[in-house]
């Protein structure tokens, strides 16, 4: 078994099936990535909450939202007005490219679709990732700032490797599996935050100690 088998085998044992990424529709994933980023899943969840609750989590509604009212709704996220616009206009590339439909979207081959939605201001390559990956069902590895933290503490990825490496790395070393990935990556954020923090990590109690 190749290292990143073995590291992803030693967690799942330890931490058990995550259950991520916590969505009803691939709608609201998709907010929900857009959302998370720069902020905890705490914030995230009552933002989306609130929408929730005004009846608000649908594509036609939230691109017919006004931004300044979607920014008000989204609050508890932190950063809201970045993130509304940012949001919108990720609403606004699904409606143009494809009629409001994200089936129709996610019927794409992966890679140029990949290619069009890092192209919507604000969203990055992770965030895209984490759109194709858990709304998509699309096979595509995510790498987080924890997954580069973990991996170059071990040795197995270089300090200096950037996402495009990093991925890369990840998906010649694993079978392209999406359930193996959507898992992978969740137990990767897990350890991050219990055991791989940025200062002061806790690596005699790790259950990574001895790789």
């Amino acid at each position: 078994m190749n290292k990143v088998l073995e590291i992803y085998e030693i967690l799942l044992d330890y931490f058990g099936p995550q259950g991520w990424w916590p969505g009803e529709t691939p709608f609201e994933i998709m907010v929900g990535a857009v959302l998370t980023q720069n902020t905890n899943w705490t914030n995230v969840s009552k933002a989306i909450d609130n929408l929730k609750r005004e009846n608000l989590l649908s594509f036609a509604k939230l691109h017919d939202l006004p931004v300044e009212v979607l920014a008000e709704k989204i609050k508890p996220a932190g950063y809201f007005n970045l993130k509304a616009a940012r949001l919108k206009n990720l609403l606004d590339f699904v409606a143009q490219e494809y009629n409001g439909s994200l089936a129709e979207m996610f019927a794409m081959d992966m890679h140029a679709l990949r290619e069009e939605i890092i192209t919507v201001k604000g969203i990055g390559p992770e965030t895209a990732d984490s759109i194709l990956l858990y709304a998509g069902s699309k096979p595509v590895f995510v790498v987080d700032t924890y997954t580069h933290r973990i991996f170059a503490r071990h040795n197995i990825i270089a300090e200096e490797d950037g996402y495009h490496e990093i991925q890369e790395y990840f998906a010649l070393s694993l079978p392209e599996d999406v359930a193996l990935f959507n898992e992978y990556h969740a137990l990767i954020v897990r350890t991050g935050k219990e055991f791989c923090k940025k200062s002061g990590p806790l690596c005699s109690h790790c259950p990574l100690e001895k790789v």
